[in-house]
């Protein structure tokens, strides 16, 4: 506790020199006991959490976010308030289509409403690092999930 105390007034302090830094969620996230639980969630690096580790790392990541909202002011001045708002219906209920939780999801009717179906892009290919396959007891990852656990 004391630890992440330390590193949150580190934090606060770095925070005012860094204009660009990574907004973090939970600094300490902690398990049932106070113990950061690194099965689930693997080692953690400080340093990593606060500075991106390239300048276009922030753009990437709101890449899309960025575009979807480009896309609803345009949709909004050209066809009225309703087509946003439906588009953004039509895109929640897609995200809430999931496979089990020991299953990786494809999106494939969140890529057909974004019209990126029909893209080739670099996780296509290469597949990108955070959708690797998992391996684990399908019982107890969807009881966490639930949060049975």
């Amino acid at each position: 506790m004391r630890r992440c105390m330390l590193l949150l007034s580190e934090y606060r302090g770095l925070r005012s020199q860094l204009k660009d830094s990574v907004p973090v969620a939970g600094l300490c996230p902690q398990g049932a006991y106070g113990v950061q639980d690194s099965l689930r969630s693997g080692f953690t690096s400080v340093k990593n959490e606060l500075l991106p580790s390239h300048p276009l790392e922030l753009s990437e990541k709101n890449f899309q976010l960025n575009q979807d909202k480009m896309n609803f002011s345009t949709l909004r001045n050209i066809q009225g308030l309703h087509a946003p708002l439906k588009l953004q219906m039509e895109y929640r209920a897609a995200r809430q289509i999931q496979r089990l939780p020991f299953m990786q999801s494809s999106n494939l009717a969140l890529d057909t409403l974004r019209g990126s179906d029909e893209c080739i892009g670099f996780e296509d290919i290469l597949n990108d690092p955070a959708q690797s396959e998992m391996m684990g007891e399908p019982h107890m990852m969807v009881e966490y999930k639930l949060g049975m656990l």
